[in-house]
């Protein structure tokens, strides 16, 4: 048996994705990022570096609950998730830095 794009179980509904479908599977992960995140991030605050993890994961949450709350509106834009994917990117970065920074304290 074959798989094709024609063959696709939404193809075969009949049924068109919409930007809203997108930005509501979009909340619902970043919403769920965010809260294992900021969970973990809590848990392990003591070991330091934290910050920007905590911060992150409470962003990606409001982010994430907040793209649930857009996508059940009338009016859709996906233009907040390249905001998100940026920020996300940032705090990324400033929490690699300030752990590869512990690391070198700790080793010298």
């Amino acid at each position: 048996m074959s798989w094709s794009a024609s063959s696709s179980p939404s193809r075969s509904a009949g049924r068109h994705r919409s930007p809203a479908d997108a930005l509501a599977v979009w909340g619902v992960w970043a919403s769920a990022s965010g809260i294992t995140q900021l969970i973990s991030a809590v848990l392990r605050r003591s070991s330091g570096g934290q910050v920007p993890q905590i911060l992150s994961g409470a962003i990606s949450t409001l982010a994430g609950i907040s793209f649930l709350l857009q996508a059940s509106k009338s009016a859709h834009s996906m233009s907040a998730v390249g905001g998100y994917a940026i920020l996300g990117g940032v705090f990324f970065l400033i929490s690699a830095l300030r752990l590869r920074s512990l690391l070198q304290h700790a080793a010298a």
